[in-house]
């Protein structure tokens, strides 16, 4: 045991001697198997003076950052806030923002209304009024009338949020397919345009819509007929029942003056006072398509125009037109359901108009 001591005592001093005289002649140190982990600590040891104050200020760095990017959204948010419910803004800048960031502008029985609908709504007032009628909204006359807007765009989308409450309660909804059958619809009767590029044209030039915006508005515009055509089951009983009488062979004339809702034409057996066209704007263009798809002397099933339902006959061509009647079933109005709602869920504004 005392050899082995004495053994190390003798390796640690040589150690320290070729330590000692390598320092003194200004050489490096040999590195060997035996100095390889005291070396190993002593450059780590060297390192670590630069590491720990970089450490130290990348973390100071991140807090600054978050510091900043934190008051930042407090501005941002605060500006948007006084600017969209005291200011009530509707500049560009915070319709974009809307888009982004869900505020609400009220509620709606249990479905908050975003102030996007709203702003959406107002702002092609504001385009067609503005581009088309060259209304001033600075002047007197103007503002007065922008305010108006203000409020016929917030009670449209409060109603539309009762609508789609009543959608949802009902299981209603309208499918992609629904949605282009009635673009299809028009555009068999030239009423989008001539062509893709006339009808993006017209949006933009009259209400500074996309074709998209013209979609999202459109449906909403079906969902609200679907439902009523859905709640208003006394309306569909009118028309399964004259129709019932007619395929058993009723006169159709004494079945217009019997059930039909046009005052206009039902003391005439249903007949219009002109000749349909194809393109024919006094018709719905569901109606449209219809009669032209039937054959002289024949009726139709009913036709769910939107705003009532109705039974059509071909009473005879002429020419490229046709001579016809029809039976019309007018739909409660959608209030009749909205308003029943609104009385058991009551509206909360989150702006003063």
């Amino acid at each position: 045991m005392k050899k082995k001591l004495n053994k190390l005592k003798r390796k640690l001093a040589k150690k320290d001697t070729a330590k000692t005289r390598t320092q003194e002649q200004g050489l490096p140190e040999v590195v060997t198997t035996d100095t390889l982990s005291e070396h190993r600590e002593e450059v780590l040891s060297g390192g670590r003076k630069y590491i720990y104050p970089l450490q130290h200020s990348k973390h100071r760095i991140v807090l600054i950052s978050t510091g900043i990017f934190i008051s930042s959204m407090v501005v941002f948010f605060s500006y948007c806030t006084f600017a969209l419910y005291k200011s009530k803004s509707t500049n560009g800048f915070l319709y974009i923002v809307t888009k982004v960031v869900p505020f609400p502008i009220a509620k709606a029985g249990s479905h908050f209304v975003a102030y996007e609908n709203y702003l959406f709504e107002l702002r092609r007032y504001m385009h067609f009024y503005e581009n088309k009628q060259q209304l001033d909204f600075n002047s007197e006359s103007g503002k007065a009338q922008l305010e108006q807007y203000k409020k016929r765009a917030l009670d449209q989308v409060v109603n539309d949020a009762y609508v789609n409450e009543l959608a949802d309660k009902n299981n209603i909804s309208i499918s992609s397919r629904e949605l282009d059958d009635q673009i299809e619809i028009a555009r068999k009767q030239n009423l989008l345009g001539a062509d893709e590029k006339g009808f993006e044209n017209v949006l933009k030039d009259n209400f500074g819509w996309t074709i998209n915006d013209f979609k999202r508005s459109l449906k909403q515009r079906l969902l609200a007929q679907k439902v009523v055509a859905v709640l208003d089951t006394d309306t569909q009983q009118r028309a399964k029942k004259a129709l019932e009488e007619l395929n058993k062979g009723a006169d159709f004339d004494d079945i217009a003056k019997k059930y039909s809702d046009d005052r206009s034409t039902k003391n005439n057996g249903g007949e219009f006072n002109f000749l349909v066209s194809k393109n024919d704007i006094n018709l719905a263009p569901q109606a449209t398509v219809a009669l032209f798809e039937l054959k002289p002397g024949k009726i139709s099933a009913i036709i769910n125009s939107g705003y009532s339902l109705e039974i059509l006959k071909n009473i005879k061509k002429e020419g490229n037109k046709v001579k016809a009647a029809h039976i019309l079933f007018n739909f409660k109005d959608i209030n009749t359901y909205i308003n029943d709602l609104k009385d058991k869920e009551k509206t909360k504004l989150y702006v003063k108009l």
